[in-house]
């Protein structure tokens, strides 16, 4: 089966790397144009994971340009509602509509017990994982109720926005909050034909953990730890036996549900999860 999205025009957020990339590349695979945005930047403090760069963007649009489709690009931190609405009305100038959002940027976090968080740690993480989300949906939404053929829009939310995990209060604070989001706007959305959905994965082969401070934050009694002493910490947190699942394994279910095969699925939580959520 190919041209799944034929024709359909995709707003992602964090699109330079990682998972927004891999659904970028998906998406354009099976026919539709793409509307990309990253901050391109360091934009939070207390992280070790490594910033996108311009260059990453400029990447993930040759990576789609390669697949015969367009692509408007903007470095855009979509903490920015006016800057986020701005490359999106480009964005649908240039490629003609808007039928798909991908709300997807987002900022890792771990270490402190929820008690020892500080205020910024938590007001970073909620603006980011939380009310970005809001404002990138919010800025897409119009052009979707204005072509009035109906649209999907797509949240990454997380395993930990359906239970908890220790030392990472915030994130999963803000991920349960996704939730909804998802289905706040599921339901005032439902008479436009517009379906909103979450994909909520388990450990992604990303940037966000494949990076030295995730490294040592799960195996604090080595030295200088890699993957490979990560992997079966991770692997415990699965039912099925492997550590993490792969951006294209996100991709595959972002796909699903940008597509008319969920036309009548809303308001739904996905897990990727490699059983996760059934421990």
């Amino acid at each position: 089966m190919t041209g799944r999205v034929e024709g359909k025009v995709a707003f992602i957020t964090g699109a330079a790397r990682g998972q927004g990339r891999s659904h970028a590349v998906r998406l354009a695979e099976e026919g539709a144009d793409i509307i990309a945005v990253d901050v391109c930047k360091p934009i939070v403090k207390n992280t070790t994971i490594p910033a996108s760069t311009p260059e990453d963007l400029a990447e993930t649009a040759d990576l789609v340009k390669g697949l015969n489709r367009r692509i408007f690009t903007a470095e855009v931190d979509v903490r920015d509602y006016d800057a986020t609405k701005a490359a999106v009305d480009s964005g649908v100038e240039q490629l003609g509509r808007l039928d798909i959002i991908v709300a997807n940027a987002g900022i890792g976090n771990g270490g402190d017990t929820l008690d020892k968080t500080s205020e910024y740690d938590w007001q970073e993480m909620v603006d980011v994982n939380l009310s970005s989300v809001w404002k990138s949906v919010k800025a897409g939404v119009p052009h979707m109720i204005a072509g009035g053929r109906g649209g999907s829009i797509i949240l990454t939310s997380s395993v930990g926005g359906l239970k908890a995990y220790p030392h990472c209060g915030s994130y999963v604070a803000a991920k349960h909050g996704v939730v909804g989001i998802m289905r706040s706007f599921a339901v005032e959305l439902g008479q436009h034909m517009i379906r909103v959905n979450t994909v909520n994965p388990t450990h992604v082969s990303t940037p966000m953990i494949m990076n030295e401070g995730t490294w040592k934050l799960f195996r604090p009694d080595l030295e200088n730890p890699g993957p490979d002493d990560m992997a079966p910490i991770c692997q415990m947190f699965h039912t099925l036996p492997i550590p993490w699942v792969e951006p294209k394994d996100i991709s595959n279910a972002v796909l699903f549900f940008a597509s008319d095969e969920s036309r009548y699925i809303t308001g739904v939580t996905l897990p990727v999860d490699a059983g996760s959520c059934l421990k």
